[in-house]
């Protein structure tokens, strides 16, 4: 039954897609350049960090850039929510949803982020408002109403297409030969992978145009949950976490046992991360992606950690934005991690 469903999923989405190519469905005009970034996928591919190393790459270069997301997980998705101005946080991940907040805080000063289903209106909006000169479309592959000039996929080489198998069968959003329409192919989490060249043989005989890349994800730092949440409270201009500090405190775990727990699209990513780093990972627990966190989670969570015997319990920065007000008894820090390319300069030329 789920076969058949996802044969049918796929068909729809293959008709919608010939509708917008014959200009059947209108796609809009953002009227400023305008950079999707997305997923063949469902489940996390390491897109966020992605958004936010284009939108760094981006603000460095002067232009004023505005982050267009859906949200998703928000108290109320009919709302629009302007989650960043750039030079302040004006939302909570209740309000922002807890992607866009987590954006938020590593683009304080770089980035707009606006929080709403439909970004064309909310593109219009924002470039009267901001003068936006660039739109980054998160989680933008299939939401062709909105024109772009460049559509960047990301493919998760720990998992690259998710078994290969439709909604709700699998976790494909649409069949593969629609990695036609991407410019730009990256391929994360490749620091997971022992072999790429498989992976790169299949992409190429999907879409033999894109500009491929690899991206690896690397550890730059470890922050009590406190310190975390006080990050949100300064301005651009206020001093920022000290990573020489950081940089101790990473060493000075890797003798004690961790718990690490998370609600993420591909937790066993962060997992292996830990592991990679040599964190001594004694237990983990997993939550449903976007979970929303309750004290007696924390309970739970501490419960287990004290019967494996670990000292310290570590998650990731969009589980840690959802901790705030909860009351912690075992010292929690939140695992900060950021995204390299094997060829930066190359990718920065074609955004």
């Amino acid at each position: 039954m789920l076969s058949l469903l996802g044969s049918i999923y796929g068909k729809v989405a293959d008709i919608r897609n010939r509708l917008y190519e014959r200009g059947e469905f209108e796609a809009f005009d953002l009227g400023a350049r305008t950079i999707s970034i997305g997923n063949i996928t469902t489940g996390g591919t390491g897109k966020t960090p992605l958004v936010a190393y284009v939108a760094a790459i981006l603000a460095e270069r002067g232009e004023n850039v505005c982050i267009l997301t859906r949200g998703y997980g928000r108290k109320d998705a009919t709302k629009r929510v302007l989650v960043s101005d750039d030079t302040q946080i004006l939302a909570d991940p209740q309000d922002a949803g807890d992607e866009p907040f987590e954006l938020a805080q590593k683009l304080l000063g770089k980035a707009i982020i606006i929080a709403d289903a439909d970004r064309v209106a909310a593109a219009e909006w924002a470039k009267r408002k901001f003068q936006v000169t660039v739109f980054i479309l998160d989680d933008g592959f299939q939401h062709r109403r909105a024109k772009r000039d460049v559509d960047v996929v990301c493919i998760d080489a720990t998992n690259p297409f998710g078994g290969g198998t439709m909604l709700p069968a699998g976790r494909l959003r649409e069949p593969l030969h629609n990695l036609k329409r991407a410019n730009i192919i990256i391929i994360t989490r490749a620091n997971l992978a022992s072999d790429l060249s498989n992976l790169r043989s299949e992409i190429s005989d999907l879409n033999s145009d894109a500009a491929v890349f690899a991206a690896s994800s690397k550890v730059v730092g470890i922050v009590e949950l406190e310190e975390f949440h006080a990050k949100t409270l300064r301005t651009p201009s206020e001093e920022k976490f000290n990573v020489d500090s950081s940089q101790t405190t990473r060493s000075e775990f890797k003798e004690k046992s961790i718990f690490a727990f998370c609600g993420i699209g591909n937790p066993e990513s962060f997992f292996e991360e830990l592991r990679q780093n040599n964190y001594a990972v004694a237990a983990t627990k997993t939550f449903r992606d976007h979970h929303t966190y309750s004290q007696s989670d924390i309970e739970i969570i501490e419960a287990r950690s004290r019967e494996c015997g670990a000292a310290i319990l570590l998650t990731t920065a969009k589980d840690a934005v959802k901790l705030l007000n909860l009351k912690f008894e075992m010292p929690c820090y939140v695992v900060e991690i950021e995204m390299e390319i094997d060829d930066a300069n190359g990718f920065g030329s074609l955004m």
